[in-house]
């Protein structure tokens, strides 16, 4: 299963009052393990920054006056997503910027049903307890001594560790590793099958036998239960070898 891990970085709070999208970061997941594709690019706002976003992301103007504007990376964006679901920490927040910079591009809107939003998984995990990011990299002891500022690939980093440790996704990232070598182990090697050399005893009576053997012959000569009747070395004694683990 593909999906694709988001995170933004914007002038302010809402698009709909004049702030843009200026960061956008997102990391390819392929049955919920990271692929080495990723899509992130700087975007040029065509406004200023206002100072508290810049405090929180330290992306100023200057740093984006060489940048493409949206609507040159919106049809590589839209290839890169595909239609893969969305990973996004409170996404509805990240969506709302997407699809307004596409709307300006005359671009098709991304369908909401598409995300898979980690801070309500958290809320479900953990009622009652703090789930920004940054709580659920202390909670799961993630390293975020790189994280100095907000940045959206970072972030989008962070969030897919966040998010297999939510799905408990964790043990398909596992790999048994042996002297710095992968093993694989198939689950022959795990338990290999023998043949017990002395059977077990049957635990039928004589009495049980003889019942056995009268019911099947009430269901003619042709039935394949008759050739279980046999004497006490058949199978219906329990005489024959079993594979155990």
């Amino acid at each position: 299963m593909r999906e694709i891990v988001l995170d933004t970085e914007t002038t302010g709070l809402d698009p709909y009052q004049g702030h843009r999208l200026i960061e956008i970061g997102c990391i390819e997941l392929l049955n919920r393990i990271p692929t080495g594709q990723v899509f992130h690019h700087y975007v040029h706002p065509d406004r200023d920054i206002p100072e508290e976003a810049f405090r929180v992301h330290g992306i100023s103007l200057e740093m984006l006056k060489d940048k493409p504007r949206f609507h040159e990376i919106a049809d590589d964006l839209i290839t890169f997503l595909g239609d893969a679901p969305l990973v996004i920490h409170n996404a509805a927040f990240d969506m709302g910027f997407i699809n307004a910079e596409l709307e300006r591009a005359s671009k098709p809107l991304l369908d909401r049903t598409r995300m898979v939003d980690t801070l309500l998984l958290a809320r479900r995990k953990y009622p009652g307890g703090s789930n920004r990011l940054d709580d659920l990299c202390l909670r799961y002891r993630i390293d975020t001594s790189r994280r100095t500022k907000h940045g959206a690939l970072l972030d989008a980093e962070l969030l897919t560790e966040v998010y297999i440790e939510l799905i408990d996704a964790r043990q398909t990232t596992l790999i048994l590793v042996e002297n710095g070598k992968t093993q694989d182990r198939t689950p022959q090697q795990v338990a290999a099958s023998r043949i017990r050399p002395q059977p077990l005893p049957s635990r039928l009576t004589a009495e049980e036998l003889a019942a056995h053997r009268s019911f099947i012959a009430t269901l003619g000569e042709k039935t394949i239960w008759s050739g279980y009747a046999g004497d006490k070395e058949g199978p219906a004694s329990g005489q024959t070898g079993v594979e155990v683990a």
